[in-house]
């Protein structure tokens, strides 16, 4: 017997961003949008634990224990008394280390995976609970749709979301740590008076109302300077993009994607192909959000 989950990729459509604080993370405002590009994970039992991954830059995935994957199926195991016996397969649809939380959205699909596999009944609260400890991003991966993510992101709130939105997706060469990128942030900052995170209520109206023109204008990530300062080359694709129509360009949370808000799928099609053509980037994805969370298949 297997377990199949999907999941999506998220995008950031406001990262406002705290300054440091003494256990090194920072306090965040973080209003994700789950979008449609989605992982699959396979929970197979097996011998021992093992991790498994295909599909584009595969090969960047670890396979070990640091796998965001394989520590959610031993946390869920440690919890219940269990044995983290499985083969997980990771079958890749989201860019790696592309700031969309494609590793965060595995661990979250390896959690219920895990837990549907093993009959463990867990709550939702205590799935959350154990998204929270593995990382900022993997509660949202959870949950989808659209939500407020506070403290480090993992406090949430759903955001009711009023429209489809479309977005295209352009994958730079190679990824960007996020640790980096926040410090490159406390370095752009260090002798500035950081503001404390909050959300936009004219981007949460616009998601509300399902107001693409009101998204587009109230988009913004605090850590966009800091992905530029590393990755100069991303200026260029944004500029592409913004030539070709889209109505809001930003990187995609710690980057390197950048993300595009378009008015319809006619308009994502072109703002894509006119992307690919000026070679600023590696490939570009169309998708429309919200998506929704983990969802066992």
């Amino acid at each position: 017997m297997s377990v199949t989950v999907r999941v999506p990729a998220k995008v950031n459509v406001q990262l406002a961003v705290g300054a440091a604080r003494p256990d090194g993370f920072h306090d965040l405002a973080n209003v994700f949008l789950a979008v449609g590009l989605y992982d699959e994970v396979t929970v197979t039992p097996a011998d021992e634990l093992t991790v498994t991954c295909s599909g584009p830059d595969a090969a960047q995935v670890p396979l070990d224990a640091s796998n965001l994957a394989a520590r959610a199926a031993i946390a869920l195991a440690e919890r219940h008394g269990i044995a983290p016996h499985v083969h997980i397969h990771i079958a890749k649809d989201i860019p790696v280390a592309g700031g969309m939380a494609g590793g965060s959205a595995d661990g979250a699909a390896a959690l219920l995976a895990c837990d549907a596999l093993w009959s463990t009944g867990a709550t939702r609260d205590e799935l959350l609970a154990i998204c929270a400890e593995l990382g900022s991003d993997v509660p949202f991966s959870l949950v989808g749709g659209a939500a407020l993510g506070i403290g480090r992101g993992e406090q949430l709130t759903t955001i009711d979301v009023g429209g489809t939105f479309h977005w295209v997706f352009a994958v730079a060469d190679g990824g960007l740590s996020t640790p980096a990128v926040y410090g490159e942030f406390d370095r752009l900052t260090a002798d500035t008076d950081v503001p404390a995170p909050a959300a936009s209520p004219a981007l949460l109206d616009a998601l509300r109302r399902g107001d693409t023109h009101a998204l587009a204008g109230a988009l913004s990530n605090d850590l966009q300077p800091a992905a530029l300062s590393l990755r100069p080359s991303l200026d260029d694709t944004l500029a592409a993009g913004t030539a070709a129509g889209a109505l809001a360009a930003l990187v995609s949370g710690s980057g390197p994607t950048t993300a595009f808000l378009v008015a319809d799928a006619e308009s994502a099609r072109k703002v894509a192909d006119a992307l690919l053509t000026s070679g600023t980037c590696r490939t570009a994805r169309v998708a429309v959000s919200p998506a929704p969370g983990a969802t066992v298949l």
